[in-house]
């Protein structure tokens, strides 16, 4: 436990940035460079779970603080979009998430976030439904559906949409865990000129583990949305 605990202390100091960088020059981009900076932005900002498929169960309940940082393939634009701030390798993005079980194998999820030294603020959930619930023998097998919703900036208007499949297979007090989806992104420029609405899609793939310990919890994940990669750590309580 303390070991985990140190670890999410470490996180935490990666997640107060030392770039004061805040989205209020959109309008320094073109419309590439637009597009390159929105795709940046769907890979931090759409929703990751970081839980395996089984269900909690109608009394389930899992409460946790997570941090995922994201590295951006356009690090550069994140200066013109900023006025001038420094070139941004990773995007670090600290997360409340919680998530309850209900009854037939459906659980919902929620999370908030802020990112220090940015204007950047975060929510967004899930529903998910186990169409297998594992067991001894069998693994559980869940689909979900997810949305994020970017707020705090007052030149961009960005949302998220997510669709996935995951499988995952406890072990005692191990259970790891992967899935395949697909992200779909609305990313509206305000109050700017010359540049146009982008919306895309990107491909998902991301595995992970779940290492609980009585009630402290702890879950890793890898993801990769779009060509960008995320690692995130969540720790917190699951009964």
């Amino acid at each position: 436990m303390k070991k985990s605990l140190s670890l999410l202390c470490v996180l935490g100091c990666f997640a107060q940035p030392v770039w004061a960088a805040e989205i209020n020059t959109l309008d320094a981009l073109v419309q590439p460079e637009f597009k390159l900076f929105s795709e940046d932005m769907g890979a931090a900002l759409s929703y990751k779970a970081v839980i395996p498929a089984e269900p909690l169960g109608i009394t389930g309940f899992d409460l946790g603080l997570e941090v995922t940082s994201t590295e951006m393939k356009s690090s550069a634009l994140w200066s013109k979009a900023t006025g001038g701030g420094s070139a941004l390798s990773s995007l670090i993005v600290p997360k409340l998430h919680v998530h309850k079980g209900l009854p037939l194998n459906i659980d919902v999820g929620a999370f908030y976030s802020a990112v220090p030294t940015t204007n950047i603020k975060l929510y967004g959930g899930e529903l998910r439904y186990a169409i297998l619930e594992g067991g001894v023998a069998l693994p559980a097998v869940a689909i979900r559906g997810s949305v994020s919703k970017l707020t705090g900036v007052d030149q961009l208007s960005f949302g998220a949409k997510g669709l996935d499949i995951s499988i995952s297979k406890g072990f005692a007090m191990f259970t790891p865990y992967a899935g395949v989806g697909r992200v779909w992104v609305d990313s509206t420029p305000l109050a700017t000129t010359g540049l146009t609405k982008e919306t895309f899609q990107l491909g998902k793939v991301f595995v992970g583990g779940n290492l609980n310990f009585g009630l402290m919890n702890l879950a890793l994940e890898y993801d990769k949305t779009g060509s960008a990669q995320s690692y995130s750590a969540k720790l917190g309580f699951r009964f």
